[in-house]
């Protein structure tokens, strides 16, 4: 007789896989040692069946999350589970077999119960360095993947337990920061650990039958689900484009369309008419473009469904070889996760604007802005690389403001304190906050861009910057404006100061201040319908000045102390 999924059951399960790869995330961040993944958490991790499909995933990075399928399956074809064995765990890096960038390091590890795989988990965290041209292994000056770094094909990093001391000194001889390379290696066996011994829990208590039964019913009720919510959109096509500023080797834009083709139950996705590949290195994967294409349309279809492999089946994605989001080995792709990721989902999302425009958010952002500083620390004499992504301003939603300074879309990760930034590198922070009128004006507005300001202390460095959105400011919805543009300078120590491109990577002297700007989140809906007390408050939080308040919003506010003027608002707004 045909086992029958019970619900409760189901949702016990589901929340039990979920606990687990929320477990797993936590062990990984405490006992990693770069600041990358112990403070800003830039790692992400997950279950899956023998088969490779998802099951659960912690909430951590919508990038890593959506392509470590394409990992997971992909590292199956090298290593089937035939052939993994207690123990074990698996690691990759290459691009053209996990999707991502270099940095992204891919750990598989595999469950037996009853000398069989049952399950498989996996954690993906970005180290701060994996040799290459540039410290951080993402140059924008690269012609082609050989130039970014180490890369590692699925290898057994672990084999029956033991850790394979050749193969780790082998990677750590090809990069900068050996020490925390070691250490960030420990950190993914021991959250794989922690999963294997958590998820052996749930088998003890329901047995390994019982455990894949749900496993695969998880799947099936997320696909079920996600084709009666697709069913609820109005049928059609729909179709969007946008650009990339530069690849940093051009400043040429270059285009990402997408069609969307709703029918019955199903979604087709087709990047038709986007651009070649670029010669610099913002080319996308496929794992990546399925990652933002999942992302874009689960949050606006149905943000509360669990993730797992059953979200994305009634999906088809068209990706031309050859292009930005499906480009040909071996084309260089380090900085596609920063700014061409951003901009899959952008287009995905202007395209569901036009269906349902009251879920979609105007345009964040548009980059996770990376900022990246290496060198000589002269205090120790060692290597160092300091990376970091820069939140933004994201969009505003039909009746809701853009968060400011915030990570948006694909990227989820937090800040790294001034302080940890002052004691762990030989940098200081001259200055951190939100970047006034950067905000998309809009009856909701946009959320505010952010900026850095860095200095190199003592010793020449070599940094990387890679942002959008400086001449193609985030788009509003609706009658929403704009958000604010990015802007990347550098001030020499005796004060010349130098507007740098979107994307670079070039050699500073000590006492070299780097400022990095990010764009602000597109408006949605009129301004001059912004509720005047809103505006008002943010005049009064330094967010807004009040000549902006007036030409923007149709609001004058008088100083000393600050109050609307009613009388002068209602003929502005009447004009």
């Amino acid at each position: 007789m045909k086992q029958q999924a019970d619900p409760i059951t189901l949702e016990v399960m589901r929340n039990g896989f979920q606990s687990v790869a929320e477990e797993m995330g936590a062990a990984l961040i405490r006992a990693s040692l770069s600041t990358n993944i112990k403070d800003r958490r830039d790692c992400s991790t997950a279950i899956y069946t023998a088969k490779g499909d998802l099951v659960a995933q912690a909430e951590h990075i919508p990038l890593h999350l959506g392509l470590m399928v394409s990992v997971v399956k992909k590292t199956l074809e090298r290593f089937p589970v035939e052939q993994l064995e207690p123990g074990d765990a698996v690691i990759t890096n290459d691009p053209y077999i996990s999707g991502s960038h270099l940095p992204d390091i891919c750990m598989l590890t595999p469950v037996f119960a009853e000398c069989r795989c049952i399950a498989l988990l996996a954690n993906l965290a970005h180290h701060v360095d994996v040799g290459g041209m540039t410290p951080g292994s993402m140059p924008t000056i690269s012609t082609e993947i050989f130039q970014e770094g180490l890369r590692i094909p699925p290898i057994k990093l672990r084999k029956r337990g033991q850790v394979d001391d050749t193969i780790m000194a082998l990677i750590a001889h090809n990069v900068r920061t050996r020490y925390e390379t070691y250490g960030d290696f420990q950190a993914q066996m021991a959250a794989n650990n922690v999963g294997e011994r958590r998820l052996g829990e749930i088998i003890s208590k329901h047995g390994p039958e019982k455990t894949c039964f749900y496993m695969e019913e998880i799947i099936n009720y997320a696909e079920r689900r996600m084709r009666s919510r697709i069913r609820e959109l109005p049928r059609g096509v729909f179709s969007f484009e946008d650009f990339l500023e530069g690849d940093g080797l051009s400043e040429a834009r270059m285009k990402i369309a997408a069609k969307l083709t709703i029918e019955e139950d199903r979604i087709r996705v087709d990047f038709t008419g986007t651009d070649k590949q670029a010669r610099g290195s913002v080319n996308s994967t496929r794992a990546v473009t399925l990652a933002c294409v999942y992302f874009a349309l689960k949050s606006v279809i149905d943000p509360e469904l669990p993730s797992s492999e059953g979200s994305s089946r009634p999906v088809e994605v068209v990706t031309p070889a050859g292009t930005l989001v499906n480009p040909n080995f071996p084309a260089p792709v380090s900085n596609a996760n920063i700014n061409t990721s951003q901009r899959i989902a952008d287009v995905v999302l202007g395209a569901l604007a036009k269906v349902v425009p009251e879920k979609v958010p105007a345009a964040a952002t548009g980059s996770m802005s990376n900022f990246t500083i290496g060198g000589v620390d002269p205090r120790t004499g060692e290597y160092y690389s300091y990376v970091e992504t820069y939140g933004g301003g994201h969009g505003a939603l039909e009746d809701l403001d853009g968060m400011d300074g915030v990570h948006t879309n694909m990227t989820n990760t937090r800040n790294a304190p001034a302080e940890v930034i002052e004691i762990a590198y030989p940098l200081r922070v001259e200055r951190y906050g939100l970047v006034a009128d950067s905000e998309g004006p809009g009856k909701a507005r946009g959320g505010m861009g952010m900026t850095r300001e860095i200095t190199i202390l003592d010793h020449e460095a070599a940094i990387t910057l890679g942002t959008e959105r400086r001449a193609l400011k985030p788009w509003g919805l609706c009658g929403g404006g704009p958000g604010g543009g990015s802007d990347c300078r550098i001030e020499q120590p005796n004060g010349v100061e130098e507007a740098l491109p979107t994307k670079v990577t070039l050699r500073v002297e000590p006492g070299t201040k780097v400022v990095l700007k990010t764009a602000g989140g597109g408006g949605y809906g009129p301004p001059v319908e912004r509720a005047p007390e809103k505006v008002l408050r943010d005049v009064e939080q330094g967010l807004v000045s009040i000549e902006r308040a007036r030409e923007e919003y149709g609001v004058v506010i008088r100083k000393n102390p600050l109050r609307i003027d009613e009388e002068e608002t209602a003929s502005q707004r009447g004009r």
